[in-house]
């Protein structure tokens, strides 16, 4: 099996600001594997280094450390994916390799991977708006068009300047009826947390995610507000998944290592008693097609952080979402293309 990769950049069509800082663009690593029969599986690696602290040059590492096993691996996928885990456990990387591998299984069975995951996969996946950290004007005027569009839920970066007016100005745009979600990355402690959000609450909020970082401090926090918390970055922390210390799980793909991590992922959080979403690291087309088909073996789902795409200029033709929804690609395997 012969193993190829490539670096992609993606411009965003306006700087993207969140509390880690201003993305302008998103580097991708896009990766092949190519069977003895010439069929091609298609993966994606998404480090994001201001998020997750880990570089594209740390993942290409990790990529050119696999080169030997496709070489001379000629047994089962699974093995595979456990011999590139020996030579390099970055979970990045893995799920470059994971998802090719999901991709291939699907193109030799001749169906969807959601339907190698699930019996009953749902044939769409409901999305949330994301906006940036925008002036309150401009946030308005972005999450006003996304309710027009059909959005059931919007989620607005927080934690910099402005927070309450930015916040206000959503909910007017908005109205009552729609979902409100905050993100803001962990920008906060306990004390900035939970004055914010006695002030931020009153706007009505379907949950807050990663308002602190770290488990002691979310533990803390959920016990102090009454408002839904769901943690993101600090579900990377060893332990994390099964501590009990958040209402929701934000879950990516990148960071479980594949889908088959995601999956495992989601099995634990869901048996410690919290809710499940998946959502993006700003992937490319690739990534967010595995994620859609993890999302329709895992529902029924909260609104997912996957409407990224449209994010890019130009956005890619390819998942676009529709009445606030993403249709779960039909095609065998991932059911996009890779390299382009």
């Amino acid at each position: 099996m012969e193993l190829s990769f490539n670096r992609v950049t993606r411009r965003f069509a306006t700087p993207h600001a969140t509390a880690h800082g201003v993305l302008h663009t998103r580097e991708l690593i896009e990766l092949s594997l190519t069977d003895t029969d010439g069929l091609v599986g298609y993966g994606e690696a998404a480090p994001l280094e201001p998020y997750d602290g880990v570089s594209v040059e740390r993942t290409l590492a990790a990529l050119e450390a696999y080169r030997p096993v496709f070489a001379a691996w000629r047994r089962s996928g699974s093995s595979a994916l456990e011999r590139c885990r020996e030579a390099d456990e970055l979970p990045q990387a893995l799920a470059a390799v994971d998802l090719a591998l999901w991709d291939l299984a699907g193109k030799r069975a001749g169906r969807p991977v959601c339907e190698l995951l699930s019996d009953t996969p749902a044939a769409a996946v409901a999305v949330c708006a994301s906006i940036g950290a925008a002036s309150p004007a401009q946030a308005a005027r972005t999450a006003g068009a996304a309710v027009a569009a059909g959005y059931g839920c919007v989620k607005l970066k927080i934690g910099l300047a402005d927070d309450a007016l930015r916040v206000a100005a959503v909910r007017a745009a908005i109205g009552p009826q729609t979902a409100l979600r905050l993100d803001a990355n962990g920008a906060w402690s306990v004390p900035e947390a939970e004055r914010m959000l006695d002030e931020l609450g009153t706007h009505g909020l379907e949950l807050i995610e990663e308002p602190v970082h770290g488990l002691a401090a979310t533990r803390a926090l959920r016990a102090r507000v009454a408002w839904r918390i769901a943690i993101d970055e600090t579900a990377a922390i060893p332990g994390a998944l099964t501590a009990r210390v958040a209402d929701a799980v934000c879950l990516k793909i990148s960071r479980c290592g594949g889908i088959a991590g995601l999956l495992a992922a989601a099995s634990l959080v869901r048996a410690s008693g919290a809710e499940v979403y998946l959502s993006s690291t700003y992937d490319g087309p690739i990534g967010i097609a595995a994620a859609l088909h993890a999302a329709a073996a895992l529902a029924p789902l909260p609104p997912c952080g996957l409407a990224t795409l449209e994010l890019f200029e130009p956005p890619p033709a390819l998942l676009p979402v529709i009445g606030g929804e993403i249709a779960v690609p039909r095609e065998p395997g991932l059911g996009v293309p890779g390299f382009g």
